[in-house]
């Protein structure tokens, strides 16, 4: 063995592991920053939940699953969680239909100015919550606004939509289906787009109409976008927070009409700073996003094998 054979048998010999360490190198900072970001915080909110933290002095009693006892026990966290399934029900479904029919009317070949259309579904996203939560209480004001004009143009009474909870439910699911719907809208596009034009002709063929042909040929194939897009409308649905806060000019209400899941943590955490029962009702809230997400991939499940 010559002196350059062993001098270039450790250098071989990194590179070989060098070689296996580098696919982990290349996803580490994903993982640190979930560690950092994600997991981290979770877990101390587990912690937190199970004590009664003061976050001045840096106390912290435990006190077991008090605090989730608490939850279970606590009217407002019914009324929010009522709340918060009804802004999301009346807000997912039809969002989700006028996607995907603003997706179909655009999908067609022979409209014009499509790239304008695209960007004005876009406007709703780059617009700021708070000049939308404006425009919105301006519209549904009691004595003001378009809705009450028309309300008195037809003879019917005034509404105040800040005082119950199923009109502020109402407004704010608007409030959510014009901010999102576009955003899903060109989801859907980019899915469609790439459904093959053969399926279409087959179809077409076969003696079905348009109507057919999208409830047979375009639904079947972009299921796993149209399942992608109600998974990140549950999860975003459950944390609502903006635009029921901004609508009611209170945290959830003068009568808690308005009151979200978190809103109700957010109220807890920093106007009662109570950080441990506010974290028990961010795990519950966890609990229910995956609760409802999994629901979401069983009736995906049972809708492909049917």
């Amino acid at each position: 063995m010559t002196a350059a054979t062993v001098a270039a048998a450790p250098t071989g010999a990194f590179t070989r592991r060098w070689e296996r360490l580098t696919p982990y190198a290349y996803i580490a900072p994903f993982f640190l920053l979930f560690l950092a970001f994600g997991l981290g915080p979770l877990v101390f909110t587990g912690w937190v939940s199970m004590h009664e933290w003061k976050v001045l002095t840096g106390d912290a009693g435990f006190v077991g699953l008090r605090n989730f006892a608490g939850v279970f026990s606590d009217p407002n966290f019914w009324k929010a969680l009522r709340n918060t399934f009804a802004i999301f029900l009346i807000s997912t479904i039809p969002g989700i239909g006028l996607s995907l029919w603003f997706a179909v009317l655009l999908n067609n070949r022979s409209l014009r100015a499509q790239t304008f259309w695209r960007m004005v579904l876009l406007v709703p996203n780059v617009t700021p919550l708070v000049t939308v939560a404006i425009v919105f209480s301006t519209i549904f004001g009691r004595n003001l606004g378009p809705v009450a004009w028309i309300l008195q143009v037809f003879g019917l009474p005034e509404i105040d939509w800040v005082a119950s909870a199923f009109t502020v439910q109402i407004v704010v699911a608007i409030m959510v289906i014009w901010r999102w719907t576009g955003y899903n809208t060109l989801i859907y596009l980019a899915a469609m787009q790439a459904v093959p034009d053969t399926l279409y002709d087959a179809a077409e063929i076969d003696g079905a109409n348009r109507w057919q042909s999208f409830l047979h040929v375009t639904v079947p194939s972009i299921r796993p976008t149209i399942l992608f897009s109600v998974v990140t409308s549950t999860v975003g649905g459950l944390q609502i927070f903006t635009e029921p806060l901004l609508f009611t000019n209170a945290v959830g209400g003068s009568d808690g009409q308005g009151l979200t899941l978190t809103l109700l943590l957010y109220s807890q955490a920093f106007g009662s700073f109570n950080f441990g029962y506010a974290s028990a009702i961010a795990i519950m809230l966890l609990f229910v996003v995956l609760a409802v997400a999994l629901l979401n991939f069983a009736l995906a499940r049972l809708i492909r094998s049917a």
